[in-house]
């Protein structure tokens, strides 16, 4: 089971090909090129008593890197021959079957300014008797005029047992400080087994707060948010559904807010796994109970077969300002001395700010070494150089980045080492931020810029 607090320091992640050198690809190439986007994985049920499966649905894309030109109607193949000796596969309308094992499908058109189509959606299900160790792979290959496709595969397996899942909520827009909310969400079980108890993991990130304490759960807060484990004593058979509803407050330092959420099947092992080393607090509210909205049968209890989908992120952005303000320094020296100069990012509130999907610096600075200096020894992790054109002198810009993450009233300082080389009387350098980084853009937060510059000086 992967650690949901490793996954929330994480960047949120999209699966993405890219080739080294795209640039000095010719246009040509690109043209010719089609992409198969489908699952990477993904586990069939085994059979019931009854000798009846779950279908799983694969959902296959074709798209392109370069949509200025019309792309006739193409053709997608699937083959299936690896799986077949343990599932069967249910083609749609589209699909043509050149085989048992082998089926060719009608991929539309993509007009000029489209760079994705359907190409198919069919059904898979375990055999009876499947053996839940068979694995093997669907694959794909795709053609659309003068356009190939690189191959494109999907690895199934076969597993008994339950498959908690939960539904996507909806992302949530212009909230107000002060106000309340809520993420609602469906959590069910599309396995062949009852998952006897569930295992809840929460996470509000800083800028916002739990409603209510729940008496079955435990509550952690840490610097970027509280996370909470709960304990649901409902039984989620096969094809059951329950209603999840986690109530919110936006607080007032409540800007770029994220809530995750995931479920497992309990068990003593997930839940001491969870905890870590960390100190939780029982709540002292109601429990939380499962609202069912559907029903099913079933009683037993084993590992979740196919986790992908036990995990959800909703994105919670709050009407709010933070404004940062950079502070410089003045440092003194003479020939062949090293320096510290201090340069300084402050969060005046009122919201924090925060990249928590992205990842991205909630500060980038841009600057220049001082006439007469050389910046030496800049954290690599934190800081990198661009060497100007020749003609510009060969002067060499510094960048450094902040955290991804900066409370309010909270500030972060750099330490910029530099060489005097020689002394010059009043040297100065201006540092500011990068206010366009598109994962991370300061100048839609932050209400002003004009003290987002200042001033490095040398010997004044």
């Amino acid at each position: 089971m992967k650690d949901p607090h490793r996954q929330l320091g994480a960047a949120l992640v999209s699966c993405a090909l890219a080739a080294a050198g795209v640039g000095a690809v010719p246009a040509y190439a690109m043209d010719n090129q089609l992409w198969i986007s489908a699952p990477y994985e993904t586990v069939l049920p085994g059979a019931d008593a009854d000798g009846d499966a779950r279908a799983r649905t694969l959902a296959v894309q074709v798209s392109r890197d370069v949509a200025d030109n019309r792309l006739p109607a193409g053709q997608l193949t699937v083959d299936v021959s690896e799986i077949a000796a343990f599932a069967r596969v249910s083609w749609p309308a589209n699909c043509a079957p050149e085989s048992e094992a082998k089926a060719v499908c009608a991929v539309p058109e993509m007009p000029a300014g489209t760079d994705s189509v359907p190409a198919a959606t069919f059904e898979l299900r375990a055999l009876p008797g499947a053996d839940v160790s068979a694995s093997g792979y669907v694959r794909y290959s795709a053609a659309a005029g003068e356009a190939t496709s690189h191959p494109g595969e999907t690895r199934v397996g076969v597993g008994n047992g339950p498959d908690l899942g939960l539904s996507e909520a909806d992302h949530q827009r212009d909230l107000r400080p002060g106000s309340q909310t809520s993420v609602r969400a469906t959590l069910s079980n599309s396995g062949n087994r009852t998952a006897e108890r569930t295992l809840l993991w929460l996470n509000a990130s800083y800028g916002l707060r739990f409603k209510e304490r729940h008496a079955n759960c435990e509550y952690r807060e840490h610097e970027t948010g509280t996370s909470a484990l709960c304990v649901l004593d409902e039984a989620v058979a096969p094809g059951q559904q329950y209603a999840l509803k986690t109530g919110l407050g936006v607080g007032r330092k409540a800007m770029y807010e994220r809530f995750d959420h995931s479920v497992h099947p309990y068990s003593d092992e997930a839940l001491a796994e969870m905890r870590g080393e960390w100190t939780w607090t029982r709540g002292t509210g109601s429990e939380l109970d499962l609202r069912p909205v559907a029903a099913a049968g079933a009683t037993v209890s084993d590992p979740d077969i196919d986790p992908q989908d036990n995990y959800g992120t909703v994105i919670l952005d709050a009407l709010n300002t933070a404004d940062l303000k950079l502070t410089g320094s003045r440092v003194s020296g003479g020939a062949g001395d090293t320096v510290t100069a201090r340069v300084t990012v402050h969060n005046r509130g009122p919201a924090w700010v925060a990249s928590l999907g992205a990842g991205a610096s909630v500060a980038t600075v841009r600057f220049r070494a001082p006439e007469g200096t050389t910046a030496v020894n800049l954290p690599e992790e934190r800081c990198w150089t661009q060497p100007e054109e020749p003609e510009e002198g060969s002067t060499t810009t510094y960048f450094c980045r902040t955290p991804i993450h900066l409370h309010e009233k909270a500030s972060y300082t750099f330490e910029i080492p530099l060489r005097i080389d020689r002394v010059v009387r009043g040297a100065r350098t201006t540092v500011e931020t990068l206010n366009d980084d598109p994962e991370l853009t300061i100048r839609e937060f932050d209400p002003n810029l004009r003290n987002n510059r200042a001033e490095i000086v040398v010997n004044r």
